[in-house]
């Protein structure tokens, strides 16, 4: 008896199709202790929308790592600033918007004095 054909080619490799790996993520207690701040804090600036969580299967409040990032450049604006949180926002969707802005200037071919039209920004006469 000969073996059933193959679905796929010999010597190809296929994706598997469900993650190997469970995420990383942290619970609420040590994403606050990490970014060193208070848990009530932290659920409203969930609550807010300020910083990204999911909930477990528990109904826990879980963080991805890359929050900590996040939860530094609040405490930085928060610190430097003296803004409310309600400004906060504001400000976090305004600067990751200027992030794309810059990256996309980036990586445009063209040089710099052509994006402005060939004309210098200041005045040289």
């Amino acid at each position: 008896m000969n073996p059933p054909p193959r679905a796929d080619p010999p010597g190809q490799n296929r994706p598997a199709p469900y993650a190997l790996v469970r995420p990383v993520r942290l619970d609420l207690e040590s994403f606050a202790r990490a970014t060193g701040t208070h848990p009530e804090l932290v659920t409203r600036l969930v609550a807010l929308g300020l910083l990204d969580a999911e909930r477990d299967a528990g109904g826990r409040l879980c963080f991805p790592p890359r929050q900590v990032a996040v939860m530094a450049r609040i405490q930085g604006l928060r610190a430097g600033f003296a803004l409310n949180y309600a400004a906060l926002g504001l400000v976090l969707d305004l600067l990751d918007r200027l992030e794309v802005a810059e990256a996309s200037l980036r990586s445009s071919p063209q040089p710099s004095a052509q994006r402005s039209g060939g004309r210098s920004w200041t005045r040289t006469a």
